[in-house]
C-alpha cells in the first residue's frame, strides 16, 4: 500500500488485534478500540490487564488490522513498535475521549467526557511507537497468485 492508502486502510478500521510477550514468552493477544494521535496508533485498557503487565515488562508490541473475507480481497497492515504507557488521569481522559469519539460519533461530547473521566483513574494509554510497517492488499493481484 502506498502511504496514503495505508492511512485510509487504518482510518476506516474499527478494532485493532495487539499481541504483547507474556512473562513465559508465549504472545498475548487482545482486540480493542483505538484512535490515530499526530500518526500515531493509541489506545487504553486497564491499568491491572495482562497487556498492561506485559508492556511494563517488555515495551515490544505488534499489532494488526486486518479487512477482507475471501483471498482476493484480503488487505492489512501489520505495525511491529514499541510502547509508551501513560497513567497520568488527565492524560487518560484525552486519549480516552479519542478513541470513544472515533467509534462512537452519535454520543455527545458531553457524555464523551463524563465516560472518558470515569475510566480514567483506572486505565493506561498506549501510544504505538512504530519501527516497521508491513502491508498487503490482495485487491491489486488481478486474479493472479
Amino acid at each position: 500500500m502506498s502511504k496514503e492508502e495505508l492511512e485510509q486502510f487504518i482510518t476506516e478500521q474499527k478494532s485493532l488485534q495487539v499481541a504483547t510477550i507474556n512473562r513465559d514468552g508465549t504472545p498475548h493477544l487482545s482486540t480493542l478500540w483505538f484512535d490515530i494521535v499526530e500518526g500515531d496508533v493509541v489506545f487504553e485498557t486497564f491499568t491491572k490487564s495482562q497487556k498492561i503487565k506485559n508492556l511494563e515488562r517488555d515495551p515490544r508490541i505488534s499489532c494488526l488490522l486486518e479487512d477482507g473475507l475471501v483471498y482476493e480481497k484480503l488487505r492489512g497492515v501489520q505495525i511491529n513498535g514499541t510502547a509508551e504507557l501513560h497513567s497520568d488521569p488527565a492524560t487518560v481522559h484525552l486519549y480516552a475521549r479519542g478513541v470513544m469519539e472515533r467509534n462512537n460519533p452519535e454520543i455527545p461530547g458531553e457524555m464523551l467526557d463524563e465516560a472518558a473521566e470515569s475510566m480514567s483513574t483506572k486505565r493506561t494509554v498506549v501510544i504505538i511507537k512504530a519501527e516497521h510497517i508491513a502491508t498487503w492488499d490482495h485487491t491489486k493481484l488481478g486474479g493472479t497468485y
